[in-house]
This record gives structure tokens, sequence and C-alpha cells, in this order.
């Protein structure tokens, strides 16, 4: 299951508290302070893995607690340290604080780290305290209490290419022929229910990630449809992909309506680089031709056929270069 987003609590381990004791052996009746310190407690950490793809795990554990610090013993003994709790998420995952609603990390590289809460200090052993005038020390520090505080994950999909469109565009269909991913594809709307990532292979050795999100329609920003879920994953992408079908009889409309809705999620997405794609080419006739005399720029696709597949790789390609 593809989970995007969800909240829990963390909570750091107290510091151990300090001990109280004195030497007690043979021949020195009345030895000196002897108490180590308290351990320290341990942290909350976010730790970024390219093996995880979704939230799905930590939706399920709603508070993730690392260990308490051990008192110090005997002989200066240091107590042992709290254990961290380490929390594993996938690459992209924004870490925003609840109460201050600020994004306090976002994770986007292969074992990138965050330490969100850090644990308590342990408090001093009854020797720390030991002076001239004092040199017998009955008292010890106490462990310092850990923090606790509420995040909001959210997930956002990492990709060098977006495709935006209309529920079937045609948006799965080319993802399926460009790299090796396996979206369902059905001739009915909103079957992309979840974002899906392909790898596109070129030249020698180099490749890029494409990302599909399910359909947009109008009103997508402010909640209509599934599409508005899913924006977010086209936030990170460096090139946007319009896909219009070659039968809409006023593609230009439908240009415009996906382009509105991405200016109105966030207005830097107009910024991007981007392409307007004319896809299932094999269905376009001389009626479907007048419809797209507004457009002066497109490139022609048929996933069917794979007519027009290597002009548009090439392109992307193109433009993945320029804004680098």
């Amino acid at each position: 299951m593809f989970i995007d987003f969800t909240v829990i609590k963390c909570i750091s381990g107290k510091g151990g508290h300090g001990a109280v004791t004195f030497r007690r052996e043979k021949y020195i009746p009345k030895g000196g302070p002897n108490g180590g310190d308290g351990g320290k407690g341990g942290d909350v950490i976010f730790i970024a893995d390219n093996q995880l793809h979704t939230l799905q795990d930590i939706r399920y554990k709603k508070t993730y607690s690392a260990g308490d610090g051990q008192q110090g013993s005997t002989n200066n003994r240091t107590g042992k340290n709290g254990e961290d709790a380490i929390i594993r998420v996938p690459l992209g995952t924004a870490v925003k604080e609840i109460e201050s609603e600020n994004v306090v990390a976002d994770l986007v590289e292969d074992k990138e780290q965050f330490i969100a809460l850090k644990g308590g200090k342990g408090g001093r052993g009854n020797a720390r305290f030991k002076t001239a005038t004092r040199q017998t020390p009955r008292y010890a520090q106490s462990g310092i209490e850990g923090q606790v505080n509420t995040y909001a994950l959210e997930l956002k999909v990492l990709a060098d290419v977006g495709l935006v469109g209309l529920p079937n565009a045609g948006k799965s269909t080319l993802l399926s022929v460009v790299s090796a991913a396996r979206p369902k594809i059905a001739d009915y709307p909103f079957t992309t229910l979840v974002p899906n990532l392909g790898i596109v292979k070129y030249g020698d050795y180099k490749s890029f990630v494409m990302a599909d999100i399910p359909g947009l329609i109008e009103g997508a920003a402010a909640g209509k449809g599934l599409g508005h879920q899913f924006l977010k994953h086209v936030e990170r992408t460096q090139v946007l992909l319009y896909l219009i079908e070659c039968t809409e009889e006023d593609p230009q409309s439908v240009y415009e309506t996906l382009s509105s809705e991405l200016k109105t999620y966030n207005p830097d997405m107009d910024k991007k680089p981007q392409l307007v794609i004319r896809t299932k080419t094999d269905l376009l006739n001389e009626e479907n031709e007048k419809n797209w005399k507004s457009f002066e720029k497109y490139l022609d696709i048929s996933s069917v056929t794979n007519s027009g597949i290597n002009q548009l790789i090439s392109r992307i390609t193109e433009l993945l270069h320029e804004s680098e």
C-alpha cells in the first residue's frame, strides 16, 4: 500500500541519575565518594533509506520512544546510554513539526540523517562533588528528562520528469513503454490511484526517473478528484509533460485547466520546463487535427505503435541537461 502521509509522536530518552556511593575496601574504612555519572538518554533520529518507497510501516506505529540512560554505579562507572530510536523513511520525506508547522528536515539523500530530539544528559555522580572542604558528598544529580514532539511526515517522490494529464490521457501507458514500470492500465477514469515511478534509460549508462500521478480534473488543487492528493509528487520534478489525447475537442482548454491546477497548487510549477505531448496519435484523423490549430508546439506520440517515443526521450534529455 502506498502511504505518503502520517503523523507520529516522538520521545527521546531520559538521562540516568548519578550514583551516590563510597569506596568500601579492606583497610580503607572511610573511602571517598566514587559514584559514577548517569548514562545519556537515547536520541530520536530519522534516516533516509533508498530501499523504502512508502510510509506504510511508520503509519501503524504512532509513537517512537528512545531508551533511557541507566543510573551510574560504584567505582566511578558511568551508566549505559539509552538506545536511539531510529526511524527509517523513504527518500523525499519532509519532517514537519505539528505545533510550529515548520519543516525541520527534508531527507533526499540515501543515509541522510536528522536528529529530531536529543536525549537528556545523565546526572553527575557524587564523585563529581568532592572538594577540599566537602569530602563525603551524599548527593548526586538527577538525569535530565527527554524531549517530546509530534511530527507530520510527508513523502514527495523524487523524479526528474512528471507526467500530468486528465484521467485516461495515456500517462501510465507511456510509462510502461519507456521504462520497466508496470502500472495498472485500463480504459476507465482514475485507473492510476498511486504515483508510479519508472527509470528511463538512454545513451550509454544514462537514465532519468519518470513519475506518473493520478489524472487531474478541474478543481483538483482545491480537493476534487484524486489527483489533488498527489500534486505534491510533481513538485520536485525538473521537467513537466502535459499529456493530452489527440481526440480532445478542445485541447487548448485541457492544457489551460491542467496548467491552472498546477499553478494554483504551487505557483513555481509554471517556471519548470514543459512539453505538450499529443497522445494516442494512432487514432488521429482530419477532424481531430483541426482542433489543434491553436497549439504552436507539441510532440506527437503513440504508445501503441511507439511512434515519436525516441524523439520524446531525446527532447526530455535536452531539457534535463539545460536545467542542470
